[in-house]
């Protein structure tokens, strides 16, 4: 029993070593390779959180600037961490303790894209602003381009 707890172990921390992931996310990958040990396994997650080792916060922050600095927008990065299992509190400390001006950050994924001049007619600006939507951007960030 103790070698398999040494296991869940060793398997989460080599998870761990590659990037963050959520606990939810640790759960999933560590359920498929013990199935049969439920309990073992989310006591070693739990204690690699207490530990430090794991945090859906942390795992939180470096998401949100990680998808910043490609050029997605709150809602799309929201919704992904969402879909890793981050509970809402943890998100919304995320975004609260970023310094990102999303409306700076929508003027310049849209100057990447399509250059510095403004849309030529509507059909442009429709254009524009559904590829800005893809990228998580909102309708208010979104309208203060135009």
């Amino acid at each position: 029993m103790a070698g398999i707890n040494v296991d869940i172990r060793r398997a989460a921390m080599d998870l761990l070593a590659r990037r963050e992931h959520s606990k939810q996310e640790l759960l999933y990958k560590i359920r498929k390779r013990f199935p049969s040990e439920t309990i073992l396994i989310e006591e070693a997650i739990e204690t690699l959180n207490q530990e430090g080792l794991q945090s859906d916060n942390r795992l939180a922050e470096a998401f949100l600037r990680s998808r910043a600095n490609r050029g997605q927008g709150p809602i799309k990065i929201r919704s992904e961490l969402r879909t890793k299992g981050v509970s809402d509190e943890d998100i919304d400390a995320a975004f609260s303790d970023c310094v990102i001006d999303w409306r700076e950050q929508v003027t310049s994924v849209a100057s990447k894209r399509f250059g510095e001049q403004g849309p030529e007619n509507a059909k442009e600006r429709a254009k524009r602003s559904r590829f800005l939507q893809q990228r998580g951007f909102s309708f208010e960030e979104i309208a203060s381009l135009y």
